[in-house]
């Protein structure tokens, strides 16, 4: 399978939660565009285990973004085909099987390390 594509496009959301605020530029893919046609959202954002946290979306994105990627890093935005949930990784990961990357936060990713569960916000900016 070829990679989709990893550019930055010109599409930014924020996410809002616990009083705190992220952007993120998506990438020009299509389960990233399919994404963004949802917004705006109001979900919960909770941890899953020690890397990330996860929120649950309304329905399953298209997979046509998906595609094996490296470079791996804290900051990246996913979407885990097999749940239909986004993951925000604010920790080490390695790409897995059904890991789809839409995206990387812009300016830090410190809100992500608070643990608990809160209500999100995902907008399109």
């Amino acid at each position: 399978m070829i990679p989709t594509s990893q550019e930055p496009s010109k599409v930014k959301i924020r996410m809002t939660f616990n009083g705190q605020t992220m952007t993120a530029t998506l990438y020009d893919n299509a389960s990233a565009r399919d994404f963004a046609s949802i917004l705006p959202l109001d979900l919960k954002i909770e941890d899953y285990s020690t890397n990330e946290k996860i929120t649950y979306l309304p329905h399953k994105l298209t997979e046509a973004g998906s595609g094996p990627f490296k470079n791996e890093r804290p900051g990246d935005l996913c979407y885990y085909a097999p749940w239909g949930n986004l993951a925000l990784f604010h920790s080490g990961y390695r790409y897995s099987s059904g890991l789809i990357r839409l995206g990387r936060f812009d300016d830090g990713f410190e809100p992500l390390l608070m643990r608990g569960e809160f209500p999100l916000h995902i907008e399109e900016v």
